[in-house]
């Protein structure tokens, strides 16, 4: 029967007409698509409707499937499975399902699984499922760790994963694909079970269990879906790949959709520039001055989002700005994820209700909030991505035909080159990919200790089960085997320590039967390791929120900090918890959170190339750019290019410059932070094959810089050779210490993979104790079992993720086929400036920094 002939498509339709809404083409697609038991992946732009294109398709099913008493059926079991990567969403999004429920008058329940939802809430859960669970990855690993887990999703028809983009390429997404292999693999088992029982004479016996298995099970030729919702990414058909990959368990031959909305969702960016250009500009000191050519956009605004790459810099804004403007208390608020759950909460109700006319932000509000009354975003410094510049645009005007309009406000001049570079980005749409991840063995060690506790799990089915998700594809039976020992016997290196053997295997099936070790094991289920926090309370014991161990070891009792927008004094630590009272100190030192600064992508970096080439033509041709911030950039522009050169898309800059401190190489690839860390190691390693030399570096997102106390021997003889992908695996390793850096990735695994217990809660133990314990085992798997998948993971992780290996090979491959330019200025130039800012940071406090900076401004503009 086609959707338009269904009693569910009209129930919707009459709905929607009632508030005067159409749906469009692309939902009304994914509604058919849903009704016929397909998959695939919604693509949609910000704020168009992309999740009512996959609910209100499970409500149609469910609808068609009960015409007569859609209504009054309750107690239906859990229906719809809604995966989200963020706490924040759920919230919003189940509202707005429970409104759509209550206006069709409908029995389905909706309930939310999280880390913030209450034990009474999850035990009522337990005793009687609802139809739609909104579930983050960790909480529905968890719900695999619960006995009897199969009984729980027996009635699944359709599971949702939200936002696929932004999980897809981390290991959350690992998780989420190893959790739908496991579904895929309990349905098709039924299947399998039911298709046993039946006999060739039992023909009406047979229809009925069919009939039995279709409302229960409603597989590809009987209605059961995985659905994809993305709004930003470059590599959408393999990123529908990657989702629906285990559904080869159900049905080798199903083949995914991608419903894509054909809708140009209208974007307005403009930026805010500053009445003066610094000729030689340097990092997050710019951003702070700019702070009243805000306040007429907050003015004009019902509400604004205001979003800060870095929750230190969240706090230092949100001060700012009530320093400037008194009259806002009350009226703005800060959000980011340290803050304690109930204020959050309180911020995010109130945005829904538009009680407030600011909202000073980080990426804890990317995704998917539907905040209506938010009319504008303003980006403090560059997102450094295309995807989320335009993810953030999209929190405005959050209605399908409303414009997202963004401001982008600069932390220092060269940053206006990114803004006009994500103009045309947006204008061209493109949008970075997000590779997936391959072979993370720590992910799937703690997903068999998951099972283990729970159900258990026999090695053969799981195996082929793992086998079908596209991060364990090309698993082999030897890494397999290898999983298997390293849970029951704890591997070959750590077979004489008890606490590692984990799971027991009892006729042929792997279980965890202490009590102990599975209590562990529920706690520090998840893949995100961050360092370890500590709460911040009151001394009269109100709860604030909570701050890194490494930045508060610094402090000493007296000083005064700034969490959650207020001053707080620090009393002492007891009971790994900052005890504080309210200061009312003007100066405080705002908490630094580690892994704040995103590099540049590699999108991003390619279109800021080639807006280079106008700067180029805007000084020695007189073109002027149609861009006002390469306009507003001329003056820069001109010193550069007197002082040295503008290098152009098709050429690489270098700068050889001799100073008080040094003799100074600059390298100019636009290409990140990470690639150039890498790369001048790399250089460095090369030039001291020459010649005996010793280097210190520095690096930002447009180029890198090595230092010497002695002349650096690169010119035109050797410069291609030094660019060279001859050997460069072994330069690599040879040019940074892989092995220390492999150390530290190393610690990360140990913890996800259960090798390092993280403490109780209020018993964390200190990131000193966890860094030591993970180099001991490094140690001793290095020794005595040097191929150990864990030890190759870290080494790999290197590579792929702190390294960019691949990204370095694209780029030296580009530099081959590049003009190399050497030039020799006598002094310092705007691009090299905040470089060598960048490098007196670590031995300056920021005052002094500050007054260094502006001595060395005074002396180059002489």
């Amino acid at each position: 029967m086609k959707l338009h002939d269904t009693k569910g498509y009209h129930v919707i339709k009459d709905w929607l007409a009632q508030k005067d809404f159409r749906p469009f083409a692309f939902q009304e697609e994914a509604w058919a698509y849903i009704n016929e038991g397909r998959s695939g992946l919604v693509n949609a732009p910000t704020g168009t409707g992309k999740t009512f294109s996959v609910f209100l398709g499970a409500l149609i099913q469910f609808i068609n499937q009960h015409p007569d008493n859609y209504k009054a059926k309750a107690k239906n079991g859990l229906q719809l499975l809604w995966i989200t990567p963020l706490r924040a969403l759920a919230k919003d999004i189940g509202r707005a399902m429970e409104d759509v429920i209550a206006e069709l008058g409908m029995s389905w329940q909706v309930g939310i699984r999280n880390g913030d939802t209450s034990v009474s809430d999850r035990q009522k859960q337990k005793r009687q499922m609802p139809e739609a669970l909104i579930i983050t990855p960790e909480s529905l690993h968890l719900l695999l760790a619960q006995k009897g887990y199969p009984e729980v999703l027996k009635d699944l028809k359709i599971i949702a994963a939200d936002e696929w983009h932004e999980l897809m390429g981390s290991k959350r997404g690992v998780q989420v694909e190893l959790a739908l292999s496991r579904i895929c693999g309990l349905v098709s088992q039924q299947l399998r079970d039911v298709s046993l029982e039946m006999t060739d004479g039992e023909v009406k016996g047979k229809r009925k269990r069919q009939e039995k298995v279709a409302a229960n099970y409603q597989l590809p030729t009987t209605n059961f879906s995985i659905w994809g919702i993305s709004a930003t990414i470059g590599n959408l058909n393999q990123a529908m790949d990657v989702l629906l990959h285990p559904l080869q368990l159900v049905n080798p031959t199903a083949k995914g959709i991608i419903v894509r909305a054909n809708i140009h969702k209208q974007i307005e960016i403009e930026s805010i520039l500053p009445d003066e250009i610094e000729k030689y500009p340097w990092a997050g000191h710019l951003g702070i001055k700019l702070a009243k050519k805000v306040l007429p956009i907050i003015e004009n605004s019902r509400t604004t989002l205001i979003f800060i790459n870095t929750r230190g810099m969240s706090e230092l804004w949100y001060q700012t700005l009530l320093n400037i403007a008194p009259e806002l208390a009350g009226l703005i608020a800060l959000h980011h994820g340290s803050i304690e759950m109930e204020l959050r909460t309180w911020v995010e109700e109130a945005l829904h209700e538009g009680k407030l006319k600011a909202v000073v932000c980080t990426a804890s509000l990317d995704l998917g909030v539907d905040f209506r009354p938010v009319e504008t975003v303003i980006q403090v410094g560059s997102p450094k991505g295309v995807a989320r510049f335009l993810q953030r645009a999209g929190r405005s005007g959050h209605q399908p035909d409303a414009v997202s309009r963004i401001y982008f406000l600069p932390t220092h001049s060269l940053e206006l080159i990114e803004a006009a570079a994500l103009k045309a980005a947006v204008a061209e749409t493109t949008i970075e990919s997000r590779e997936p991840l391959l072979l993370c063995y720590d992910v799937l060690i703690q997903y068999l200790c998951t099972l283990a506790i729970s159900e258990g799990f026999v090695s053969d089915a799981l195996f082929q089960e793992v086998k079908a998700t596209n991060c364990f594809q090309e698993l082999t039976e030897d890494e397999w085997q290898e999983m298997l020992h390293f849970i029951t016997v704890g591997g070959n290196a750590l077979q004489q320590y008890d606490e590692y053997k984990k799971a027991e295997v009892e006729n042929g099936v792997y279980r965890i039967t202490s009590r102990r070790i599975a209590m562990r094991h529920r706690m520090h289920i998840g893949t995100i390791v961050s360092d370890a926090m500590i709460k911040v309370k009151f001394m009269t014991g109100g709860y604030i929120g909570v701050i890194e161990e490494y930045f508060i070891s610094r402090l000493e009792p007296g000083d005064t900090f700034t969490l959650a927008g207020r001053n707080l004094e620090l009393i002492m630590i007891k009971d790994m918890t900052v005890l504080v009272k309210k200061s009312n100190a003007k100066k405080s030192v705002v908490p630094s959170w580690l892994g704040g600064r995103l590099p540049l992508s590699q999108s991003l970096g390619k279109i800021l190339r080639e807006k280079l080439n106008e700067a180029g033509a805007q000084i020695l041709e007189g073109v002027l750019s149609d861009d006002v911030e390469l306009q507003a950039l001329m003056v820069l522009f001109e010193v550069q290019e007197r002082l040295s050169h503008i290098p152009r898309s098709n050429e690489l800059l270098i700068e050889q410059i001799e100073t008080a401190d040094g003799f100074h190489l600059f390298v100019y690839p636009f290409e990140g932070r990470l690639v150039h860390e890498a790369m001048a190691a790399l250089l460095a390693y090369r030039i001291s094959k020459l010649t005996p030399i010793t280097f210190s570096i520095a690096m930002n997102d447009y180029g890198f810089e090595l230092l010497s106390d002695q002349p650096i021997p690169v010119d035109d003889s050797n410069v291609y050779q030094l660019f060279s992908l001859d050997n460069l695996l072994d330069d690599i390793q040879r040019s940074v210490n892989s092995t220390e850096m492999a150390k530290r990735k190393f610690r990360d695994i140990a913890v996800i993979g259960g090798l390092i217990f993280q403490g109780y809660p209020g018993e964390y133990k200190k990131q000193r104790h966890l860094q030591a314990s993970a180099g001991l085992l490094f140690n001793v798997f290095n020794e005595y079992e040097p191929g150990n998948v864990l030890i190759r993971q870290a080494y790999q992780e290197v590579f792929d993720q702190q390294m960019e290996e691949m990204r370095l090979r694209d780029m030296l491959e580009r530099i081959q086929q590049s003009k190399i330019i050497l030039t020799f200025p006598q002094r310092l130039t705007p691009f090299c400036f905040p470089i060598k800012v960048d490098s007196m940071r670590e031995n300056l406090t920021s005052e002094k920094l500050e007054d260094r900076v502006r001595r060395m401004q005074q002396q180059l503009e002489k």
